[in-house]
């Protein structure tokens, strides 16, 4: 059975290679270790592998993974679905929230982040392929969304995060993925004049993650392939 940080190694590799054949920057993705339900301890010794920014979909788990954690330097990406009255703890604690939604969470992130601390930075969660059951701005909403939010202090607005449609055609990937991009770059068109500059694509994981860094992705989310199976019920 291969150690974790072969695992590591091994997809690291492999993120370099679909750079290489994308023709992009070297370095140029970052890998997000998605450690949800996995007990602190793996994160200690992914951390050891060299490993550091780790996902968590739950805010208590990451408080008490962060918590426990304190004397390593995490950066804690926050990728789950956000509530209103948990935006203060994950303010505090994490440098990234990945899944903002909705106006009135970045307000709430933005108030009540730190001084102290850096800005919070987010990417807006798109609900790109139009599910019913996946949370997410509507592509017709993210203009109106990406201005009001420009607007606020203590988050940078990063970039864009998607979930797609379960897909196992390469080409159908690519093409969701491209969409992504393709909205990205209109948004950094259309709000030049203010500055605004998105530089994230948080998209592809262990399935579409060589499509999402052809079509530019800048952070892919793995989680399976790193820890395995789920360890905390």
């Amino acid at each position: 059975m291969k150690s974790l940080c072969d695992k590591l190694q091994t997809i690291g590799a492999d993120i370099l290679d679909s750079e290489k054949h994308a023709q992009r920057k070297q370095n140029s993705v970052q890998l997000l270790a998605v450690s949800k339900r996995h007990p602190a301890q793996v994160i200690r010794d992914a951390y050891a592998c060299g490993q550091r920014i780790f996902g968590e979909n739950y805010v208590q788990e990451m408080l008490e993974k962060a918590e426990a954690l304190a004397d390593l330097d995490i950066e804690w990406h926050f990728i789950g679905s956000l509530q209103s009255n948990k935006t203060r703890a994950v303010a505090e604690t994490a440098s990234w929230v990945h899944t903002v939604d909705r106006f009135k969470i970045a307000k709430r992130l933005s108030e009540q982040r730190p001084t102290h601390l850096p800005p919070l930075s987010i990417c807006l969660q798109v609900n790109i392929s139009a599910e019913a059951s996946k949370s997410g701005v509507c592509v017709e909403d993210l203009p109106k969304l990406v201005a009001e939010i420009s607007k606020l202090t203590n988050i940078r607005l990063r970039g864009l995060m998607v979930i797609p449609k379960a897909e196992s055609d390469s080409s159908r990937q690519r093409k969701v993925f491209a969409k992504v991009r393709k909205l990205q770059e209109k948004l950094n068109t259309d709000n030049a004049s203010q500055g605004l500059l998105l530089d994230t694509l948080s998209m592809g994981m262990s399935g579409d993650m060589h499509a999402a860094i052809a079509e530019g992705a800048t952070i892919v989310r793995i989680g399976t392939a790193i820890f395995g199976a789920r360890e905390i019920s």
